[in-house]
């Protein structure tokens, strides 16, 4: 317990200064306007502003990312409960009760009930990973470059079976991305690899290319093909801002469940907010005593998701923190911004830089309570700038995302790959193909090459090290069990009308 204390005190030592306070700000500001704002998105304005964090503390760049991200959560709540206009996809829950609680004039209840429930919700997941975070990465130190490799294979199942749509196109997307990640000098042997004998390849293709051109250019084109109508004035009743006795007492048991829900389901590769909001709701609807009250109003039909899924954003940071392993494309980018600043995500950041991760753990209580303050009073700035039209946006994006890109390697070829991968995610939505996979296969690619060799090179090329090791064996079983679990013709259904739901 002293240990914990001595550990929060140094993460609040350097969150609570005045400019990491400024930057975690800006970070809650930004996401709750991403998550209000319907066709923006967090992962490719995460992607757009990972430049803005190269000339910057690292810690204070991370707070900033990380405040848009769980930010987003709580933003994407008040255009559901007001418009039902989602601005996040983990809000899509919201709306079905949210709304018709806002129909009812209830809409100032509603918003304090999602409000509350997120802050409980990123209270208690920011006191997880406090908690359990430093003994995970005791467990992780007795990884070896096998079983990190097994891990590495576990994560990408899990994301591929989790990823929307067909399973096959999510496997042929995350092998292009893997491709991609092996452009460069080889570390090994000091080849060139798929360089074309460009000197602009020969430390790999940028990060900030194919992200921003995968989420953030690619967004831009989806929404002017298919644009979001606008809004007139909106109008809502917020003098009874406070919920009754009655909402109280359905939402609070909702809003524990839904953290616990959110919480585990938030650590799993390729779980995170979405899920645990869907998984949150159909738990609560299952226990409730009047199960038709569910998508009339039901104050647990809003407290649930919105629990689930600020508790799903939080924890989802225990694996990269501790194991190197992201667990969704959020993850993936922050990942790739500690990379750039030369801090390799795993149990190293705790040992090492115990100011960065203590540091970011407490600006996970700052980020909740600034969100509170930003997302009640403001509410009324919130709903009008739902009135803005896209065409008015796009301009500022995408010139933000080509200096963001140029400033990076200074050379035309960036804008050229920029351009490139936004085709090819534009193609990919087209096929109705996630791009996730294949970020999480360019980031890990490398990293997963890097220790099947090291395992080799340790073994003398025995590719039994991966079946002898108990750590490895357990996690490849568990991804052949997964993969043989989906294939099954009743899971296979399930997961499909889940989808469809």
């Amino acid at each position: 317990m002293m240990d914990l204390l001595n550990n929060l005190a140094i993460g609040f030592s350097g969150a609570a200064t005045l400019e990491n306070i400024l930057y975690a700000f800006c970070g809650c500001l930004l996401g709750t306007l991403v998550g209000v704002l319907p066709g923006i998105g967090v992962v490719p304005t995460v992607a757009m502003l990972l430049p803005l964090t190269f000339g910057i503390d690292p810690l204070s760049g991370l707070i900033m990312l990380a405040g848009i991200y769980y930010g987003a959560q709580y933003g994407g709540s008040t255009a559901a409960i007001l418009v039902r206009m989602p601005g996040e996809a983990g809000s899509i829950v919201t709306a079905i009760d949210g709304y018709e609680m806002a129909r009812k004039g209830r809409a100032g209840a509603a918003l304090s009930i999602a409000a509350i429930a997120s802050f409980f919700a990123g209270t208690v997941a920011t006191l997880l990973i406090a908690g359990f975070a430093p003994s995970l990465a005791k467990v992780a130190a007795l990884f070896h470059s096998a079983d990190y490799f097994s891990l590495m294979v576990l994560g990408l199942t899990m994301s591929i079976v989790l990823a929307h749509g067909s399973i096959f196109k999510a496997i042929a997307v995350m092998l292009i991305g893997f491709l991609f990640g092996l452009v460069g000098i080889d570390i090994n042997s000091g080849e060139q690899r798929f360089t074309f004998e460009l000197p602009e390849l020969w430390e790999g293709i940028s990060f900030l290319a194919i992200s921003i051109g995968l989420f953030g250019l690619v967004e831009v084109v989806r929404n002017l093909e298919f644009p979001e109508p606008t809004l007139g004035s909106i109008k809502t009743s917020l003098r009874d801002i406070y919920p009754t006795r009655e909402e109280v007492r359905d939402a609070a048991p909702a809003a524990v469940r839904g953290t616990l829900v959110g919480s585990i389901l938030g650590i799993l590769p390729g779980g995170g907010a979405i899920l645990a909001s869907f998984a949150s709701y159909t738990l609560e609807k299952k226990l409730s005593k009047n199960p038709a009250s569910f998508g009339k109003g039901a104050p647990a039909g809003v407290a649930a998701p919105e629990a689930a899924n600020n508790a799903g954003a939080q924890t989802s940071f225990i694996p990269l923190l501790t194991l190197g392993l992201p667990s969704n494309p959020i993850m993936a980018l922050l990942m790739g911004a500690m990379m750039i600043h030369g801090i390799a995500p795993g149990t190293a950041v705790i040992s090492d830089r115990p100011e960065l991760f203590w540091g970011l753990v407490a600006s996970m209580w700052i980020g909740n309570l600034l969100l509170v303050v930003l997302n009640l009073p403001l509410v009324g700035l919130w709903v009008k700038l739902l009135t803005i039209s896209y065409k008015l946006l796009f301009p500022a994006i995408i010139m933000f995302c080509l200096i963001g890109v140029y400033s990076e390697g200074g050379n035309a070829l960036q804008i050229l790959l920029l351009g490139a991968f936004t085709l090819l995610g534009y193609l990919l939505s087209r096929c109705n193909c996630e791009p996730a996979p294949m970020i999480l296969g360019f980031i890990l690619g490398p990293m997963m090459e890097e220790n099947l060799r090291r395992a080799l090179t340790v073994s003398e090329g025995d590719y039994s090290i991966f079946v002898t090791r108990p750590i490895s064996l357990s996690l490849l079983i568990m991804a052949v069990l997964l993969v043989l679990a989906v294939t099954l013709p009743g899971l296979r259904r399930s997961r499909e009308a889940v989808f469809e739901e």
